[in-house]
């Protein structure tokens, strides 16, 4: 209806290319247009003026002789000023933008190891988009932005990268494991060596105060019962401390039986056995 009438319409977001008998003669924007087709006038086309996005998947090799599959999104809009551009001089966009990304990344890529693609695909994004502002800037097409979405390595690196990185992980934490129980040992034997110290410090002061209540005991005794000697009160106590003694490993849970020797004489006999054994430790002592 609108051809009968010799008018047209233009969707917003849209240029309309205008021909005459063949030649461009006018790019009409969004609206309303008269189109007088008797006299030759006609659409050649329509022209959007709206963002476009293609993705490149570009399979290169890095400098270290890795293969990886380098995924760009390219973001594109043809120009208003330059539709006639955009409209004439390309017959298939995408494949043109794909094959200047192919020619930028298969540039930039391998003179790179595998780990600095990672670090600097901002900068390999950054060189595609200055090579397809230069080449389609000249065809009627603005590069609005470049990005590298992905990086994909091959399933076997991928798989290696990941080893080397638990491997990695794994030193690290038996090292620590190794710090931790080193820090352990040193502190338990610093435990160990300050309870040695105070042990001896109370041996010492048991010691200590064991000689002077002996020395005390055969004071008092010899001087409250007339008639003995500072022998007969250190046998007594020897005797005394003997029979403690056995009392205790009597009573100790880990002892069921303890033989000694019993009768009239047993005391004696003890008494002797200990003054016995002080004497020659003294004789061996003197030599």
């Amino acid at each position: 209806m609108g051809q009968a009438l010799c008018c047209i319409q233009v969707d917003q977001s849209y240029v309309a290319i205008k021909e005459s008998f063949g030649k461009f003669e006018e790019v009409l924007t969004p609206g309303c247009h008269c189109l007088p087709w008797i006299i030759g006038k006609q659409i050649a086309g329509y022209l959007s003026l709206r963002v476009q996005q293609l993705d490149v998947r570009c399979e290169t090799k890095t400098k270290d002789n890795v293969f990886v599959t380098v995924v760009a999104s390219v973001q594109y809009r043809a120009m208003a000023d330059k539709a006639s551009d955009a409209f004439y001089k390309l017959t298939n966009t995408p494949e043109q933008i794909q094959s200047y990304v192919f020619d930028v990344i298969r540039a930039s890529v391998p003179k790179l190891l595998l780990d600095d693609v990672f670090e600097q695909k901002n900068d390999i994004a950054k060189s595609v988009e200055n090579e397809l502002e230069k080449a389609m800037s000249m065809y009627g097409y603005e590069i609005v932005q470049t990005l590298i979405v992905d990086i994909e390595p091959d399933e076997h690196v991928k798989r290696a990268m990941n080893e080397i990185n638990a491997a990695a992980r794994m030193r690290l934490a038996a090292n620590d494991k190794a710090e931790a129980e080193k820090i352990l040992q040193i502190k338990r034997a610093e435990g160990e060596a300050e309870a040695k110290y105070l042990s001896g410090l109370g041996i010492a002061r048991q010691r200590q105060a064991i000689t002077d209540g002996l020395r005390d005991s055969v004071l008092a005794f010899s001087g409250n019962v007339p008639g003995t000697s500072a022998k007969d009160v250190m046998d007594m106590v020897l005797v005394t401390q003997y029979f403690d003694t056995m009392k205790e490993i009597g009573a100790s849970s880990k002892s069921s039986a303890v033989f000694i020797p019993h009768g009239p004489g047993a005391v004696k006999d003890v008494a002797t056995q200990i003054r016995d054994g002080l004497l020659q430790a003294q004789n061996v002592k003197a030599d």
